[in-house]
C-alpha cells in the first residue's frame, strides 16, 4: 500500500509513460552533436549527445612537427570541451522529459 492511497496501476502506468520519453530523449540526445574547442578553434572536435567523439578537425597552423606536445594537449583540451558540453546537453534534454519533482539523478544520464 501506498502513503496517501494512490493507485498502484496508475503509477505503473506513469513510469511507463517516463521510460518511453526517457528512451525517446536518450535516441534523440545521440542524434545531436556538439563542437569542442582549444587554440581559439583551431582545434576542433564534433561529439554526439552520448559522447562518441565523430570528428576531429585541425587547422594547418597547428600542425608543428617540432611541437606535437602542443597539438595534443590542443586536441585533449578540445575534447574535453566536447566531452563536458555533450553531457550538459544530455542533462538538460533528460530535464525536459523528468517529471517535476522527482529527485535528480546525477551522471546519470
Amino acid at each position: 500500500m501506498f502513503p496517501g492511497g494512490g493507485n498502484m496501476q496508475q503509477i505503473m502506468r506513469q513510469v511507463q509513460k517516463m521510460q518511453k520519453n526517457v528512451a525517446k530523449a536518450q535516441e534523440e540526445i545521440a542524434k545531436m552533436t556538439v563542437e569542442g574547442t582549444a587554440g581559439g578553434g583551431a582545434v576542433k572536435v564534433t561529439v554526439t549527445g552520448d559522447r562518441r567523439v565523430t570528428a576531429v578537425n585541425l587547422s594547418p597552423e597547428v600542425v608543428d612537427p617540432d611541437d606535437v606536445e602542443m597539438l595534443q594537449d590542443l586536441i585533449l583540451a578540445a575534447i574535453n570541451d566536447g566531452m563536458k558540453k555533450a553531457e550538459e546537453l544530455a542533462e538538460a534534454e533528460m530535464k525536459k522529459v523528468m517529471p517535476a519533482g522527482l529527485p535528480g539523478f546525477p551522471g546519470l544520464f
